[in-house]
């Protein structure tokens, strides 16, 4: 499943380019990186306002979900759902931004979900927090709360992928954005699914990757794009990228998810 979404827009002539007069919640504002562009990049939640409905490309991405902890063999979290449009519409007037926070750590046998990011009307759905149960040991899907390891279809694209099932008493990778995550093996655990890379502010960056999951001998590695991996104490995602975050060992914690991101491009 593809989780990249492009050239589609919600309502308007799809030939205005939107414009903003005015933010809150201090995002980064950057006029030099693309020409002719400015980028609006939220790390925390806040306001945009447009002053001229239009078009604009935005990515938006969720917060990535936590991976299990307390035994063995614990399975990775799901990356933040990945949205990504070329030619976006959005409305006049003040609209919300909301960046999804990542699951926190935990050393139950479920990871917790992430939350989701939005500007209307554009979700990126949460990750999965990855399952520690010993019947599974699956990591999580990327964008969808679903421990299980099955992938989330939303209405406007595929946002993530499934995460892979436990093998040998050894925890799945959570599912990232452009990939699935690793099973686990014997001893090792599965490495987390793919992030998907953008260049939206002028500079390749890659988001949403999977958890890497727990394993005997040999941890499963964080999927690119800021999945944490697996460990003793499982590695947190990376902070505004939506990476999953990696299984944790016996009694101790799975890592936290990485908090999402949403950024405005305009001009």
């Amino acid at each position: 499943m593809s989780p990249l979404l492009t050239g589609f827009a919600f309502g308007g002539s799809g030939t205005t380019k939107a414009t903003v007069s005015s933010t809150t919640g201090s995002p980064t504002i950057d006029t030099t990186s693309r020409v002719g562009k400015t980028i609006y990049k939220f790390t925390g939640s806040g306001t945009i306002t447009i002053g001229t409905a239009g078009t604009c490309e935005i990515l938006v991405v969720g917060g990535g979900g936590s991976g299990a902890g307390g035994s063995t063999g614990s399975g990775g979290g799901g990356a933040g759902g990945y949205v990504y449009l070329t030619t976006a519409y959005l409305a006049s007037g003040s609209q919300t931004v909301t960046v999804g926070a990542g699951g926190a750590a935990t050393s139950g046998t479920f990871g917790y979900n992430g939350t989701l990011s939005f500007i209307s009307p554009y979700v990126a759905l949460n990750g999965g927090g990855g399952n520690g149960t010993s019947a599974t040991r699956s990591g999580a899907s990327g964008g969808g709360a679903n421990p299980t390891g099955s992938g989330v279809t939303s209405l406007l694209s595929a946002q993530g992928n499934d995460g892979g099932g436990a093998s040998g008493s050894s925890g799945g990778g959570g599912g990232g954005a452009s990939a699935v995550g690793g099973a686990g093996a014997l001893n090792t655990g599965g490495n987390g699914g793919a992030g998907s890379a953008n260049s939206i502010t002028g500079t390749s960056v890659t988001y949403a990757g999977g958890g890497g999951g727990n394993g005997n001998t040999t941890q499963g590695s964080g999927g690119s794009g800021g999945g944490g991996a697996g460990g003793l104490t499982g590695v947190s995602g990376t902070a505004n990228t939506g990476g999953g975050g990696g299984g944790g060992g016996a009694g101790n914690n799975g890592g936290a998810g990485g908090s999402g991101i949403v950024i405005v491009v305009v001009g």
